[in-house]
């Protein structure tokens, strides 16, 4: 598959459209694919919240427009680091560790990232959920 400006256009459309204000298209071969691999538009305002995921760490790649990746401390429920990202600014990925607390915020319209992260897709557990 070629993801295209055509391909991220679309997503953010979808997105846009979204009570959610984002949307994914998923990368996998199959549903026995071991890997999670996604696109995500996200839009501004879309709520996600805190989490974490205990078993992978989770590689960002910021294709298109802004965001910013928040970083959390689990006692003191504090965002402890904020890392900009943007396909040509000085960060454009990061690698998140596994168990690490974070979110991501969109802070611009069209913002599409590419996801990646180790073993099958297990939703996000209230565990995992910073509250």
């Amino acid at each position: 598959m070629k993801i295209t400006q055509a391909v991220l256009d679309k997503l953010t459309e979808q997105a846009k459209a979204s009570p959610r204000l984002r949307m994914n298209q998923d990368l996998r071969d199959s549903e026995n694919d071991g890997s999670q691999r996604m696109l995500n538009a996200i839009e501004p305002g879309s709520p996600l919240p805190i989490h974490r995921h205990r078993h992978t760490s989770e590689t960002v790649v910021c294709l298109r427009g802004r965001l910013v990746e928040e970083f959390y401390d689990e006692l003191e429920r504090t965002c402890t680091e904020a890392i900009e990202l943007s396909p040509n600014g000085p960060v454009v990925a990061l690698n998140i560790p596994a168990g690490q607390w974070h979110t991501v915020r969109a802070l611009e319209s069209g913002t599409v990232i590419l996801e990646m992260k180790n073993g099958k897709y297990e939703p996000i557990q209230d565990c995992d959920v910073l509250r």
